[in-house]
């Protein structure tokens, strides 16, 4: 176990959930945030209320509004910001770390226009000399429920086994398990995919669809994924997993997600600008719309459901005639998203 400590960059839900896991397995933890109010309740009474209430956290969590001082000491940093706000974030770590770094990212993204994924991000964004190697942490996991230590299943992936190893022995006790894996394609695209599927499925919900219509969303949301993310070089196998069906599942059936309650607000009749105003954090699936829009066109892959999406949220089609289109598209066999799936896998391989 590394007992040097940890850096958590970000003082949102998640970033301040994982720090809690750290800490309970005996860590030094070190938290950065932008919020002098946020760092100073973190440090004087040991809450986070705006992101994370009546929880109280462990006394070896500090907060830090100094980056370099967060950094100081530490070989391996957790980043917990929005997507939007990476590069940004990236940027001030380069400026101020002093070692080499191991990156778990633990955000669920695809960059718009550059179609980056987070860890491509990373390494676009980063010398390699200040990396030491990056890992992607996810999986179904709602900060709400990790954080009253509830148990909780995730995945690490790296394409370095033995980071991945790392990560699971840090992040590992009675309340949070963490598998291990090497596709870091297929895990990240699995966690950024699935947000549009919530909001798809929050949309249905708005609408007062019931339980055959969640089904089929995330049945065949689930093909969509599977058909980019193979695209991309994923292996199909790994959408059948925690990062895949699992983070599916927890984000389109729980008002924990952002996602899901951005979709029922846009199905209840609210405009994109509203609904986003009202949730006051940040509703990643938005923006991986977009991304995704345009990562289908460029690799020619059928994504029926998130093009509805980016006509709803983009091109002012009303949510009740987006769910009509999907309805009314041409007949097709169920398993030809199998057929393309199995090709390939085996051109892959």
């Amino acid at each position: 176990m590394n007992q040097q400590p940890i850096a958590v960059i970000g003082t949102g839900s998640w970033g301040t959930a994982l720090a809690m896991v750290l800490a309970d397995n005996g860590l030094d933890v070190k938290i950065w945030g932008r919020s002098k109010e946020t760092i100073d309740e973190i440090n004087q009474y040991h809450r986070n209320e705006r992101y994370i209430k009546n929880v109280e956290l462990p006394e070896n969590i500090v907060g830090h509004l100094d980056l370099k001082e967060a950094l100081e000491g530490a070989e391996t940093i957790i980043l917990a910001v929005p997507t939007k706000a990476m590069r940004e974030v990236l940027a001030q770590i380069q400026a101020v770390q002093e070692q080499a770094l191991t990156i778990v990212h633990v955000s669920k993204g695809i960059e718009p226009e550059s179609l980056l994924r987070i860890s491509e991000i990373i390494e676009d964004s980063m010398d390699p000399v200040n990396m030491k190697d990056i890992v992607v942490l996810s999986g179904p996991s709602h900060a709400e429920e990790v954080s009253l230590r509830q148990p909780t299943t995730v995945v690490a992936a790296s394409k370095n086994p033995d980071s991945s190893i790392m990560v699971q022995n840090m992040f590992t006790n009675h309340y949070f398990r963490v598998y291990t894996n090497t596709d870091i394609v297929g895990v990240e695209i699995g966690g950024a995919l699935k947000n549009i599927i919530a909001l798809a499925a929050g949309v249905a919900d708005g609408l007062g669809y019931g339980d055959n219509a969640k089904a089929a969303l995330v049945t065949r949301g689930l093909s969509e994924i599977s058909r980019l993310g193979s695209k991309m070089g994923a292996n199909p196998l790994t959408f059948s997993g925690l990062s895949g069906i699992g983070d599916l599942i927890v984000t389109c059936t729980s008002v924990h997600s952002r996602n899901w309650r951005a979709g029922n607000m846009l199905g209840k009749g609210m405009a994109l600008e509203e609904v986003l105003d009202n949730m006051g954090m940040v509703v990643e699936g938005v923006r991986t719309t977009k991304a995704a829009k345009q990562l289908a066109e460029k690799l020619e892959v059928s994504m029926p459901i998130a093009d509805a999406l980016y006509d709803l949220l983009f091109n002012g089609v009303q949510a009740k005639e987006a769910v009509d289109r999907l309805m009314q598209r041409n007949k097709t066999h169920e398993m030809e998203d199998l057929v393309v799936l199995l090709e390939n896998k085996l051109i892959q391989e």
